[in-house]
């Protein structure tokens, strides 16, 4: 009989829905319940919040999460694996603990993963002449954002996973490993594979199935171009990946959950975030999405199979985010008649408002909330009076005070402006932070972990 296991996604971002996961341990006989939460920004505000408390860092919903979980997860022997440890795993890790003694839950082992924040080591590679090239605008010129630099993480394998889970750990509490080592790595343990020639086909198909089920309901419906056709979205099942050792999977859900997994809503998520569908580059390996077999086998149920793949990349991305400047923002609304001559009124009031206040600013954009706010200059313009119209101003500057000026002009305009005008509580200005995605040479991360029992 072939052995398979079965993987249940409890989470797809930093404040997705926590009932799916609880319907998944409940119902789902589940052997292993992966939570993600991190985007690639997210390691910079974790970062911040670290340096201001060192016992901050990690995803603050982990702790709620763990709370409502554990008791669930150590009832039904499923074991969890998150990259909620954020920017401090090991802070969230001894958080974990606490939790688990709070709930008079004992014996359980709690693993800590660390190695991914190369911060430490940031200088030492642009000093060996590391290329440190920008991915997404092909900039060289690392040195002029050096001293601005909040966070710097590697995405690194699911090496580290396989060693908490040949350890004993009940739950596995990640920093930056990339969103789907959570399902490759227990997939990896679970069959023996290794990281080499002979099992590149195998983690291949581990690597594709984890694309499918990190972002949860995007598999089962959410995001879809068939929104109509999806039932009952808000209370969507979280998809579940029954995983067999000739590397062969099923995607399905809880029955009678709401949402769908048919072939099409597989391959909606397939090609999400993707570059190369031949080669899609992952710390664990390369995997070939041209190659999957996607075939319905019940409702709900879609088979995965014949994957091919390639063995790990020789360089691992690192996601730099660096301090960027200030954002001044406002929104002002009007009504009809005349919705939109009011609109352009208070564009140009705007204008001449920041240039009577010497604003210094380096971008500036307008929308018009209900014509080009997703669509911008494609937009056509209505040939009709619309009942209502929103003007949103976003500035980019240097400095707080730069910002602050926007805000003060937005506000001014309630008594400068059209007749009509109106809106709610100014918006605060706010930091920005960017991200310097690069390569790095796999050599220089060196993942950890360590056990720590309640």
């Amino acid at each position: 009989m072939t052995k398979h296991v079965r993987l249940g996604a409890g989470s797809g971002f930093w404040g997705d829905a926590l009932d799916p996961a609880v319907e998944l341990l409940e119902k789902g006989e589940i052997d292993y319940l992966a939570m993600e939460y991190l985007a690639e920004l997210t390691m910079a505000l974790l970062q911040r919040q670290k340096l201001k408390n060192p016992k901050l860092g990690y995803i603050p919903d982990l702790i709620p999460h763990m709370q409502a979980l554990l008791p669930l997860a150590k009832e039904k022997g499923t074991r969890i694996i998150t990259n909620g440890g954020g920017a401090n795993p090991r802070a969230a890790a001894e958080k974990v603990c606490d939790v688990a003694r709070d709930l008079g839950l004992t014996g359980l082992k709690i693993a800590v993963v660390e190695g991914d924040d190369i911060l430490p080591q940031l200088e030492d590679l642009v000093a060996s002449g590391a290329d440190l090239t920008n991915l997404d605008t092909g900039e060289t010129h690392f040195a002029g954002i050096r001293n601005r630099v909040a966070a710097a993480n590697a995405y690194t394998d699911s090496s580290a996973i396989i060693a908490a889970l040949a350890d004993g750990a009940d739950v596995v509490i990640a920093g930056r490993v990339s969103d789907n080592a959570l399902y490759v790595g227990p997939v990896m343990h679970e069959f023996g594979w290794r990281h080499d020639a002979a099992h590149a086909r195998q983690v291949a198909a581990a690597i594709t199935v984890g694309h499918i089920m990190e972002c949860a309901a995007a598999a089962t419906g959410g995001m879809s171009s068939r929104f109509a056709e999806m039932p009952r979205m808000g209370e969507a099942g979280f998809p579940i990946a029954d995983f067999s050792e000739d590397a062969t999977a099923v995607i399905t859900k809880v029955e009678g959950s709401g949402g769908k997994v048919d072939a099409f809503t597989v391959k909606e998520h397939l090609v999400y975030e993707i570059g190369d569908p031949r080669e899609y580059l992952m710390p664990d390996g390369v995997a070939d999405f041209t190659s999957v077999r996607i075939e319905e086998v019940g409702p709900d149920r879609v088979k995965l199979s014949e994957v091919d793949g390639k063995a790990p990349p020789e360089t691992l991305k690192m996601v730099v985010g660096y301090e960027d400047g200030w954002i001044g923002e406002g929104m002002l609304f009007f009504p009809w008649p005349n919705a939109i001559a009011r609109a352009d009124k208070a564009k140009e009031s705007l204008m001449e408002r920041f240039e009577r206040l010497g604003l210094s600013f380096d971008q500036i954009h307008f929308d018009y909330i209900g014509i080009d706010m997703l669509h911008g200059p494609a937009s056509p313009k209505p040939d009709y009076d619309p009942s209502e119209i929103g003007l949103r101003v976003a500035v980019h500057t240097d400095t707080k005070e730069e910002a602050e000026k926007v805000r003060r002009a937005c506000s001014q305009l309630w008594i400068m402006g059209p007749g009509g005008t109106s809106f709610g509580t100014p918006i605060k200005p706010r930091p920005v932070y960017a991200l310097w995605p690069t390569l790095i040479p796999r050599g220089s991360v060196s993942q950890t972990m360590e056990i720590l029992e309640v």
